[in-house]
């Protein structure tokens, strides 16, 4: 009995340690210089043979080998025939704030309550997600961390997918607040005809007054020459000095266009809209207003009947061409964010230029989160975010990562999936 209970400790010991994610890395202590890979610039451009050096954290070097010389004292890493990239960011995600969706204890993305602007995402994010790996190693080094639920679900922050603690792995702090707009329709699944039924909710009026009080609550509060601190209505003055950006949730087209004016009216300075289908019906209105979008996944059906069953595929390419500053993110199970490459590289077969679609999930998000003056792009001065990846990373054969760096730090690519993919190799083969 004693040795049955010894073995059964050090199996239970050793599951433990396999299901650990990788310890976080130590800061870059050595210039690195990657040379001969095809360089994605996350501009629209693209160097070959290409010379990438970086030190401190920091890029220092990025030209075509011939056209700079190679800078000396340097550990070079040789990226002939490979491609290297900034690293890819994925915005809208409860990355570090959900685990495993059906276990209470292992989510805390939502407070109760509609308007929970004071609500931080950052100090609920968990370094020891399992979630964290599983995006890295397809080139996700970057992610935005936000709640949910309610009419104002909190702030969300810009997190590096690599760190000891949420104070470690913290980009930038509190970028912006996530507003979720009321639909002017519910929608019932009636399963005796298998249809989706639409009818107008009739909670509209009261849940669009609630956020209207609210607002002018703030706009009082912000002129008021003496006045109690109240943490709901301090969290929201950033929005009208252009700080902080408000992130709208809206799903119709009548819905992105109310927003839209709404928030223009009670004077916010920086508007993202987050939307689906429906924003290829506004697209024009948007471009006007010179408002970004935040797209869901490409690998999506529509959201009406009667719209072509390729338009989520198309969607990316349909804005743009209008105008629209396109970015992609990720909805439901969160563990299949880590298929954001993979979103961008279907825009591409349906009719997306590929540079510009790894604008769509490089250059755009850091754009949007404002983060673009040290990420997004492979450019001197900017954080040494960036990969090596053996083939085209927006295509899932092609996206096989050799080396990751996060503020130039090296990042361990192994994890729980590759942990079961060598167990599974050894028993069966490959």
């Amino acid at each position: 009995m004693k040795n049955i209970l010894i073995s059964l400790f050090f199996i239970l010991g050793i599951t433990a340690l396999t299901a650990q994610t990788p310890v976080p890395a130590k800061s870059q202590d050595r210039p690195i210089l990657i040379k001969g890979g095809t360089a994605h610039i996350g501009d629209g451009t693209i160097v070959e043979n290409s010379l990438i050096a970086f030190a401190e954290g920091k890029i220092t070097l990025v030209a075509a080998a011939g056209s700079s010389p190679e800078p000396p004292n340097h550990d070079i890493i040789d990226a002939s025939g490979k491609h290297v990239y900034p690293g890819f960011i994925l915005t809208n995600s409860q990355i570090g704030l959900t685990e495993v969706s059906s276990i209470r204890a292992m989510s805390d993305f939502q407070e109760r309550g509609q308007i929970n602007p004071n609500i931080r995402s950052v100090i609920a994010y968990n370094t020891d997600s399992e979630m964290v790996p599983a995006m890295r190693f397809n080139g996700i080094l970057i992610a935005e961390s936000v709640p949910l639920g309610g009419l104002i679900s909190g702030t969300s922050s810009v997190m590096e997918m690599d760190g000891w603690n949420w104070e470690d792995a913290c980009h930038t702090m509190d970028i912006g607040i996530h507003l979720r707009w009321p639909s002017r329709t519910t929608r019932d699944f009636d399963s005796a005809t298998f249809t989706i039924n639409e009818k107008p909710n009739k909670d509209y009026n009261k849940l669009y007054e609630s956020l209207n009080k609210h607002f002018k609550d703030v706009l009082a509060y912000s002129k008021a020459e003496s006045r109690e601190v109240n943490l709901k209505m301090e969290a929201m003055q950033k929005l009208f000095s252009g700080d902080q950006i408000l992130f709208i949730h809206a799903g119709g087209a009548k819905e992105i266009i109310e927003s839209v004016r709404f928030a223009q009216h009670h004077g916010v300075k920086k508007i993202i809209i987050i939307a689906g289908t429906d924003a290829s019906y506004v697209a024009d209105f948007l471009a006007e207003q010179d408002i970004p979008v935040i797209l869901p996944p490409t690998h999506s059906l529509p959201t009406r009947p009667d719209q072509d069953i390729d338009l989520p595929y198309r969607l990316p390419q349909i804005l743009s061409e209008k105008g629209v500053q396109v970015s992609l993110s990720h909805t439901g199970a969160q563990g299949n964010a880590r298929n954001l490459p993979f979103y961008a590289g279907t825009a591409v077969a349906y009719g997306m230029d590929r540079e510009e679609a790894l604008k769509t999930i490089t250059l755009h998000p850091a754009k949007v989160l404002g983060v673009d003056h040290r990420l997004g792009s492979l450019t001197v001065g900017k954080d040494a975010t960036l990969f090596i990846s053996k083939g085209d990373a927006l295509d899932i054969r092609g996206n096989v990562l050799q080396h990751a760096f996060i503020q130039g730090k090296k990042i361990n690519l192994f994890g729980k999936q590759q942990e079961l993919f060598e167990r599974y190799s050894a028993k069966y083969g490959h």
